[in-house]
């Protein structure tokens, strides 16, 4: 099927290409749940496995998906460090609901929440998508029987994200996903700058953009945490693309230099504030931490933020509470630093401010949002590339936060800048455009890939 794909085949000829038994996937084996008890580093290389796995059955709303290229998304390091709770815990409950469901509660997970590739297979349930398609895949699967999925597709309660929820998912050389989980790939963007867009670009627009989060308006002053980072980096764009004023928070000299050239009004690094990377341990110092911040905001920026954009968690969540003005808004959608948030309530009670819980997005909001990059409006954040076979090295890179943006993963493509089928927006374009954080001084980059076609691929 590689063969086929890499060549060109039509999609009659893949259709009729026999499709391997087994195939390459980064999985956990349920064997390793307590491998970290009582260990301080939960070294994600030792917990993540690349190695064959039996190709599953397909639903008849499902397509069978030839990943091309994938990224790494926290929820894989979460995955694979066992916490809050072991995923199998989530396949488990979710083949309880029988059915297909019942394919997924394995003793293995395979993982991965981004995908960009060729749809290979279509069940016959499945209506507006054929087999030799290019797609990229949203991380949410919803039940489109459930009555809440139809006012909004992240209140049902069935909704779950795929690939940390479910198994099957992207870092591997197949998936298998919801007819209803696709959208067109940009026709201008390689396979990998695909893949890395979906779950943190659609997961900010949601919260900054969409009626479901802080609905952003022109003029609006926005605090980023963690803006180089995979969500921050596309929250930067966001804000700039719709009038707003982005100030992004960083931790070192180049991550504030990756932060200029997204085009980031005001960069502040931790440093200026005295809080480095220390979680602030007392009321008082998070007060103290949340008033330098928030004179150097108001002397740069003229005010104080209306949105706070926090996934980092316990680390911020206090300090967000506090500089968000008067009637402002914490948006959150993740806690990387830790769930257990503290703030004080009286500066969000007596200065009317709201807290938004946000969470992924639903398939409308990535649709509109995958839009823009067809226009031109939002790029990659792509800043290193690995192949399938280092995928722990790349999670570990993500673990250490030594990353910018986002990492890549080839998974079936041979080489990085493939997959590319509109050659004229690309150069419209440009490539240092829609490449802002590759190759960057002082920052981590992926061994070097080999072009040719890794050996054993079915």
């Amino acid at each position: 099927m590689a063969e086929a794909l890499l060549g060109g085949a039509s999609p009659d000829q893949l259709a009729r290409t026999a499709l391997p038994e087994e195939y390459l996937a980064a999985h956990l084996r349920v064997e390793d749940v307590d491998m970290f008890t009582d260990i301080e580093d939960k070294d994600v290389r030792k917990s993540l496995r690349v190695g064959r796995v039996a190709m599953p059955e397909l639903a008849p709303d499902e397509v069978l998906v030839a990943v091309m290229a994938s990224s790494i998304n926290y929820n894989t390091v979460w995955s694979a460090i066992f916490e809050p709770v072991p995923t199998f815990a989530f396949l488990k409950r979710f083949g309880a609901t029988g059915g297909f469901a019942t394919r997924h509660d394995l003793p293995y997970h395979v993982l991965g929440s981004d995908a960009a590739g060729v749809i290979v297979r279509a069940g016959s349930g499945v209506r507006r998508w054929r087999v030799g398609d290019h797609v990229v895949i949203s991380p949410v699967q919803v039940d489109d029987q459930e009555p809440a999925t139809h006012g909004d597709g992240m209140l049902g309660a069935e909704q779950r994200v795929w690939g940390f929820e479910t198994n099957f998912g992207g870092l591997a050389h197949y998936t298998v996903a919801r007819a209803s989980q696709l959208v067109p790939k940009p026709a201008h963007l390689t396979w990998e700058e695909a893949a890395s867009i979906t779950l943190c670009a659609g997961t900010a627009y949601r919260m900054l953009v969409s009626r479901q989060g802080a609905s952003m308006k022109q003029g609006d002053i926005v605090l980023i945490w963690g803006a180089t980072g995979g969500l921050g980096a596309y929250a930067v764009q966001m804000v700039k693309n719709g009038g707003g004023i982005p100030v992004g928070v960083v931790g070192s000299a180049a991550k504030a230099e990756a932060l200029e050239r997204l085009g980031c009004d005001i960069v502040i690094n931790r440093n200026e504030i005295g809080m480095g990377d220390d979680v602030p341990n007392t009321p008082e110092r998070t007060i103290e931490l949340g008033r330098r911040l928030g004179k150097i905001i108001r002397e740069r920026a003229g005010g104080d933020p209306h949105i706070v954009f926090d996934y980092i968690g316990r680390a911020t969540f206090g300090i967000s509470v506090f500089v968000a003005r008067r009637g402002g808004v914490v948006i959150t959608c993740g806690s990387s630093t830790g769930y257990d948030h503290h703030f004080d309530n009286r500066y969000l009670w007596m200065n009317l401010k709201r807290i938004i819980g946000s969470h992924a997005a639903n398939l409308q909001e990535l649709w509109e949002c995958l839009r823009l990059f067809d226009l031109g409006r939002l790029m990659p954040t792509l800043s290193s590339v690995y192949p399938l076979e280092e995928v722990a090295e790349a999670a570990r890179l993500v673990q250490t936060n030594g990353h910018l943006g986002k990492v890549g993963v080839l998974c079936m493509a041979p080489g990085p800048g493939l997959g590319v089928t509109d050659p004229v927006t690309r150069a419209r374009i440009g490539e240092a455009a829609l490449n802002p954080l590759r190759e960057l001084p002082g920052t981590a980059s992926a061994p070097p890939l080999d072009a040719p076609l890794v050996a054993g691929r079915a």
